[in-house]
């Protein structure tokens, strides 16, 4: 425990806000306990740098999947796997487990989870420097940065630029306002003059309906499909419509180093799986919405579906398959970071392993 606790206060001190962020979204499912999580029987942890051994009796390798926070439908594909048997296909019992609060990456960088889910921008405050963490990237969940900034319409905030003179709920990451400050100055605005207000939101429909922040970074998977469904009249822009450089993975699959070099096949098992079940969300959003439904029932299932039938376009979208992380996008956004000093300087393909999705 004393090393998960070490590391799980490395990534704290360095942590560039991405937690924030997943929190924002997904307060609706706050409530969501351990019990709520599916797919899988509990039982023993899993041994560091391996999987667990087989289950008593199932012939099946133990493995822990360590969500980064409450279900939503980023995970959906692994629920689905899940319920569909296609872990068990592969010779794998799966275990679905919350990570604490920073996240999936102290659980399987100590390997007492094998795999999680994590995102670039997390992944940056750790990939480089003295404290690197044995992780690594194996498939993207969605294929593009899907995430931006909302408004109500009634505040004309079209544009970066227009965010000046108005309030942003920021978690004052270095990431998060180095993002901001390049999309309102190249947009020919002044970041300055954005009101930086320490963010509590915990609903965006109430907190853009009351006034309580004129502007929001949001993920349209969750929240924004959220603030259409409430008939909020909203303005919106992505990220990676201004410029390429923010299109960066969120999120992606992640999976401890030493299982990667010792245990291949089971790494290679569990993606190709993990790829079925996001397959089944592609092809049938509604069957797919039930899935997590089932498992998650306190989720607000019109949302659930909604963003389902969202995601369907997105976990794959124009990649030749379900999972492909394209290195020419992972460095240049890795490279911006370093360019910013968010971090220490990041060598071409750190944190990603792309052998698993062929």
């Amino acid at each position: 425990m004393h090393r998960i606790q070490t590391i799980d206060q490395m990534i704290a001190r360095r942590a560039v806000s991405r937690r924030g962020f997943v929190r924002a979204g997904l307060a609706g499912a706050a409530a969501l306990g351990a019990a709520a999580l599916a797919g899988c029987s509990g039982g023993q942890s899993a041994t560091a740098g391996g999987a667990g051994a087989s289950a008593s009796g199932s012939g099946l390798k133990k493995i822990t999947f360590a969500l980064d926070w409450t279900p939503n439908t980023n995970h959906t594909g692994v629920y689905g796997a899940a319920a569909n048997g296609y872990y068990k296909d592969a010779g794998l019992e799966v275990e679905i487990v919350q990570a604490p609060e920073n996240g999936a990456d102290a659980l399987v960088a100590t390997g007492d989870a094998q795999f999680g889910v994590s995102f670039q921008d997390t992944m940056a405050s750790y990939v480089s420097g003295d404290s690197v963490l044995p992780v690594s990237a194996v498939a993207s969940i969605i294929q593009h940065n899907t995430s931006g900034i909302i408004s109500r319409a009634e505040k004309g905030i079209t544009h970066p630029a227009a965010m000046m003179d108005h309030t942003y709920a920021t978690w004052e990451g270095p990431i998060e306002q180095g993002v901001i400050r390049r999309c309102v100055e190249a947009d020919g605005g002044d970041f300055s003059r954005v009101q930086m207000i320490p963010s509590t939101v915990t609903d965006e429909v109430t907190a853009l309906q009351t006034d309580q922040v004129d502007t929001i970074w949001i993920y349209w998977a969750w929240a924004g499909v959220k603030c259409e469904l409430a008939g909020l009249d909203i303005n919106y822009f992505a990220f990676a419509d201004i410029d390429p450089v923010f299109d960066f993975y969120t999120p992606v699959v992640i999976a401890n180093n030493d299982l990667i070099a010792d245990d291949p096949d089971t790494v290679q098992a569990f993606v190709d799986a993990t790829r079925r079940g996001y397959e089944d969300c592609i092809a049938d959003p509604d069957a797919s919405a039930k899935a997590l439904l089932d498992a998650a029932p306190e989720l607000d299932g019109e949302l659930v579906r909604a963003s389902q039938e969202y995601l369907a376009d997105q976990y794959q979208a124009d990649a030749a398959q379900w999972g492909v992380i394209d290195q020419d996008r992972w460095d240049a956004f890795f490279a911006w970071v370093s360019e910013q000093g968010f971090a220490p300087t990041i060598e071409a393909g750190a944190g990603l392993d792309t052998q698993f999705i062929q």
